[in-house]
């Protein structure tokens, strides 16, 4: 269907009377949901919820990613009308998708942030969909994880990063640079069965994570890449995580903690579509922050990203189950 032989309707977050298909509007206007989806808290019969996080407060450098789930919306509507290329499905007509909203908690008392994410989560997964999470920073993904294992047990983790996020850290405090430390130390996640892609930052002591860092990734082809992700996570359950600062700054600039020499966006793209059938659980795509963007390029990144995240979820084992049982596959 054309624009101009539908009816001359828009704001179809609100609108749309079902949570498949797409719908075309002006990508200028209308109300700004993650790729034009239905907005909606009602969970019966959705496969995928995408919920934002606003939280940056555990940054270390640059605040500003509160305002990354309402960039990536806004991004996404520029490719809201379209099958993505080139996958040769349409994940939107296989999985109902829907925009539940964000997470909410109160700022003035941090400390009880992590639990409120959680709890977020855990009410979302226990009523049956897959969790796509934008950020907001990347502490965020702690308590995700946390929610996951509860559901799903002990998870390995498939992480693009600048950084590997595992600073020794004894304390208490909520900070970025610190969760998986913290989610390795609590057994949420199995290191030796976990990737981290991209790496460019130091830190000597990798907890026993597998390590393919942005200069190994240069030096090898995707399906190089993807051949060693495969190898080492196998059929194990996996949550997902994707820091925008994996991408080079030139890619990405609107970000808290930029690093030169990180990947292209088209690198990312290729590794993610080139992993198809991964056993996905959950998954986020964290740390874009609008005040440091220009043009908008690494919202649109981000946005992209994240809709290539739920193609790959259509491809798992529980995303190709829940389209065969509804008749989609």
């Amino acid at each position: 269907m054309t624009f101009m032989s539908q009816k001359h309707e828009t704001d179809f977050a609100f609108t749309a009377e079902d949570n498949y298909g797409r719908h075309i509007e002006p990508t200028y206007g209308g109300a700004l949901s993650f790729l034009r989806r239905r907005y909606t808290r009602d969970l019966t019969g959705v496969d995928v919820a995408v919920t934002g996080i606003p939280f940056d407060t555990a940054t270390s450098n640059r605040p500003g990613a509160r305002f990354g789930p309402r960039g990536i919306r806004a991004a996404s509507s520029f490719m809201a009308w379209e099958r993505l290329y080139p996958w040769e499905f349409d994940a939107f007509e296989r999985l109902a998708v829907i925009d539940y909203g964000d997470c909410m908690f109160d700022p003035g008392v941090p400390e009880q942030v992590p639990a409120e994410i959680r709890a977020h989560a855990k009410q979302i997964i226990d009523q049956g969909p897959a969790l796509l999470s934008l950020g907001g920073d990347h502490f965020a993904t702690w308590p995700l994880l946390q929610a996951h294992v509860e559901k799903f047990g002990r998870l390995s983790l498939l992480h693009f990063d600048a950084h590997t996020d595992t600073w020794d850290d004894e304390s208490p405090r909520v900070d970025h640079g610190t969760m998986f430390f913290h989610a390795t130390k609590e057994g949420l996640i199995d290191p030796a069965t976990s990737v981290q892609v991209g790496i460019r930052t130091t830190n000597d002591d990798t907890l026993g994570f597998n390590i393919l860092d942005a200069p190994w990734v240069h030096d090898h082809t995707a399906d190089e890449t993807v051949a060693e992700i495969r190898r080492i996570i196998g059929d194990d359950p996996v949550y997902l995580t994707f820091d925008i600062d994996c991408l080079d700054p030139a890619y990405a600039p609107g970000t808290g903690t930029p690093v030169c020499g990180g990947l292209t966006t088209h690198q990312a793209l290729s590794i993610i579509r080139r992993l198809r059938g991964l056993n996905i659980v959950g998954m986020d795509l964290m740390e874009v922050a609008p005040p440091y963007d220009s043009g908008e390029i690494t919202a649109l990144a981000g946005a992209r990203i994240a809709g290539e995240l739920i193609s790959l979820y259509a491809t798992s084992p529980r995303g190709e189950a829940a389209a065969r049982e509804k008749g989609r596959l």
